[in-house]
């Protein structure tokens, strides 16, 4: 059979290779035919079409919808300048924009250096990767060449890069698959869950991260964590005073803070940066995803002065990462339009639409027997179920993903459940009648595959899309 006669699914299964999955046939896959606004028109492995609401914006990055006519125009504007050109001995317009609108934008307070200097990097993973080199290269120039570890949060996830699994969760993560590979780094616990935590949780919490610190000191150049959400490593929320304890022990010790705002960056948590819920300013911060609003890969590292000049005065001269489409001016153009629509201040008032929206379309949620906790901080909603060993919840996927993503699709939503969690990270322009709506076939998605509902009557009521 050709290639023409076979259906693209057909032949994407011969040949890719998808994210996190095997290298299968029968890889449950649905074809993109269309995208527009917070819709996806999709085709399934029998010809059916089906149009969803997308619910995780492709990974956390659509923020202002797909075919935004003021990205489009921004992407076809640069493409008729140029597309690309190296960034070592050269620099151009879009570039040095975009530097400029990430340091005006970066979170302040007073007393605390700014951030004011910024390397451009492929991918959330790739700054990351330049944020944690930054970090030792400023701890060796600073006298200190043996702080080379870092002291992570459990819970937390950095990137699939090397040095990113290296301080991703130490279970949950990747280390067991590359033993000997991954840094051997420094781990505190998981900050308690800030729906619950109390003024003694806190406390006992910064007293343990306090003792590894003061143990540790010696051999450490920096503390990473995600500001108040931890993304993919359990959709996890906690209080915005343990972003404060950690900049506090940072400072006792002279490590350096670096904050991951890859998936907390842009107002996804109803601040525009998830270190402001504390009023803390790193020393080094890292975005990416929503950056260009979906339409290009870019990250960014920001990062002090001091950081950037220490490393710069050290015996290497410079930082010593580059990759070949660092600053690529397309994707900085694009950038710069996603920035430009966020400097409007119209975001506040969306995240706070849908935040509302996924609260009440997720509640039924809570009648059900196999869901352990639904939750929502800006505009991210999550219904988390009971692991298969409530004793180890790294045993086993809770969630049947295939099925539950199915379930969803006839329900006209989009997910991407992981382990045992069901979550939405909706566009920004979601009206609040989508965001709803999106809610209502993840809550119908998990009672069909997952159990009936303790309550039928008060579930119905929220369930259809």
């Amino acid at each position: 059979m050709s290639s023409t006669q076979r259906s693209l699914i057909q032949r994407d299964r011969a040949s890719l290779w998808h994210p996190y999955a095997p290298a299968s046939g029968d890889l449950p896959l649905w074809e993109v035919e269309a995208a527009d606004g917070v819709r996806l028109r999709l085709r399934d492995d029998d010809g059916g079409r089906h149009q969803v609401l997308d619910a995780m914006s492709s990974w956390w990055s659509v923020i202002h919808g797909y075919r935004n006519p003021f990205l489009d125009a921004a992407a076809k504007r640069q493409i008729d300048a140029f597309s690309h050109v190296m960034f070592g001995g050269l620099t151009h317009g879009p570039a040095v924009e975009l530097a400029e609108r990430l340091v005006s934008m970066a979170p302040s307070a007073e007393g605390r250096p700014r951030l004011e200097r910024v390397f451009l990097a492929d991918s959330g993973s790739i700054s990351v990767e330049v944020a944690l080199k930054l970090a030792v290269q400023f701890q060796t120039a600073a006298g200190r060449p043996k702080r080379q570890r870092f002291l992570s949060l459990r819970g937390g996830y950095h990137g699939d890069t090397f040095a990113a699994m290296g301080v991703c969760d130490p279970v949950d993560g990747m280390h067991s698959a590359f033993p000997g590979l991954l840094a051997a780094n420094v781990f505190a616990p998981r900050p308690p869950a800030a729906a619950t935590a109390t003024a003694e949780d806190i406390g006992q919490w910064r007293a343990e991260v306090e003792v590894l610190a003061a143990r540790h000191s010696d051999e450490l150049a920096a503390i990473i964590a995600e500001p108040v959400l931890q993304g993919a490593g359990g959709m996890f929320a906690y209080p915005a005073e343990c972003v404060r304890i950690l900049r506090e022990i940072a400072d006792r010790h002279g490590l350096l803070l670096i904050l991951d705002e890859i998936a907390t960056g842009f107002g996804r948590t109803g601040e525009l940066f998830a270190a402001s819920h504390a009023g803390v300013v790193p020393d080094i911060m890292c975005v990416g995803k929503a950056l260009t609003g979906g339409y290009l890969t870019l990250a960014a590292m920001l990062c002090t002065r001091e950081v950037a000049g220490t490393v710069s005065r050290g015996a290497a001269g410079a930082l010593l990462h580059g990759p070949t489409f660092m600053g690529n001016p397309l994707a900085c153009a694009v950038a710069n339009a996603s920035l430009g629509i966020l400097d409007g201040g119209a975001w506040r008032a969306d995240v706070a639409r849908v935040g509302a929206a996924l609260e009440a379309g997720l509640a039924p949620a809570r009648e059900l027997d196999a869901v352990a906790d639904v939750r929502t901080i800006g505009a991210v909603g999550v219904i988390e179920l009971h692991c298969p060993n409530e004793g180890d919840p790294n045993e086993g996927d809770a969630v049947d993903v295939a099925a539950v993503t199915r379930a969803a699709v006839a329900h006209g939503v989009w997910v991407r459940p992981f382990r045992n969690l069901v979550y939405a990270m909706p566009p920004y322009i979601s009206t609040a009648a989508e965001a709803g709506a999106m809610a209502a076939g993840m809550v119908a998605a998990v009672a069909e595959v997952h159990g009936v509902a303790r309550s039928a009557a008060t579930l119905a009521a929220g369930v259809r899309p």
